[in-house]
């Protein structure tokens, strides 16, 4: 079922989030990955890399641990959700969540109430719920579309970070080989990027809309498929036919095809291709400038 409007209070979201934050933190049921982070500049591109902290790894290593010492039966985390960290219902089909081991402060998703597969294609009910999202909150919505493009969990869920990524400095890092003045109406490939991709820049106005806005994503989503190959009809069914990563902002989407989901045991999701890496200790980020960030883009994506 669609609704013209979301079922929270519009212009609480923000609020809702903080709140729910502090509580979440005092109850324990947010787990926040403390990290330090780097700015490494590739082909012009100041990439934001995270690393793990020592503690933050060996709570990590203790919850994983206990989870495997208690149940080898995989649990969905949303079905039923942890109500601590639940924030509103964001529409008749999705409701929203903080994410409970978030790197990124404000970290939310927006999450079917029903499960539907993470390999499902959106539909304009997933773009509306993020829709209702994006315009209580200037962020950076992602999609990691299977696993092989870094899917963590099966049950169907966007995710929302709050801008900027790099702390008081660029908003999103893979926006400075953007050309803005690229038509709205067709696909665009960055001559700066080397692995394939297509962007479609939104109007303006398009945030004063969130249900046209809905509906506007949902085309430009297929005609992106279509242009970097991972779709080849007009009607698709409802499992989608290989990985990709989606991002999108107010101001524009772009599609990423996926072939394996790291390289050299460096994890890629959404946020990667947004020029936001996380690695796991000191070693790996020494590896991480050897190979190269853009190498490292280039090699998990693809048909």
């Amino acid at each position: 079922m669609q609704t013209n409007s979301p079922l929270f209070t519009p212009g609480t979201l923000s609020d809702r989030i903080r709140q729910q934050t502090q509580y979440a933190l005092s109850c324990g049921a947010l787990h926040p990955i403390l990290t330090n982070y780097e700015i490494i500049e590739d082909r012009g591109i100041p990439f934001l890399v995270r690393i793990i902290s020592n503690l933050a790894r060996k709570e990590a290593q203790k919850r994983k641990q206990q989870v495997s010492s208690e149940s080898s039966k995989p649990v969905n985390p949303f079905l039923p959700c942890d109500r601590n960290l639940f924030l509103t219902n964001i529409s008749p089909t999705h409701h929203c969540l903080l994410n409970k081991y978030n790197v990124v402060g404000h970290h939310i998703l927006i999450v079917t109430r029903d499960f539907e597969p993470q390999d499902n294609w959106l539909t304009l009910a997933d773009f509306q719920a993020l829709w209702f999202a994006l315009a209580e909150i200037d962020g950076l919505g992602f999609y990691n579309g299977g696993t092989d493009a870094g899917a963590s969990q099966p049950h169907k869920h966007l995710q929302l970070v709050p801008l900027p990524l790099i702390p008081e400095g660029i908003a999103i890092p893979i926006e400075t080989v953007f050309d803005s003045k690229s038509p709205q109406s067709s696909p665009y490939q960055s001559h700066q990027l080397p692995f394939p991709h297509a962007i479609r820049f939104f109007d303006p106005e398009i945030i004063n809309s969130p249900e046209n806005a809905a509906q506007v994503s949902l085309n430009c989503y297929y005609q992106l498929l279509r242009h970097v190959g991972r779709l080849e009809q007009d009607n698709p069914g409802i499992q989608q036919t290989g990985a990709y990563n989606l991002l999108i902002t107010r101001r524009w989407m772009m599609v990423i095809p996926r072939s394996q989901d790291s390289w050299h045991s460096i994890s890629v999701n959404s946020l990667g291709f947004a020029g936001a890496l996380l690695v796991r200790d000191a070693q790996k980020l020494a590896q991480l400038k050897k190979v190269g960030l853009m190498n490292l883009l280039q090699q998990v994506s693809g048909l």
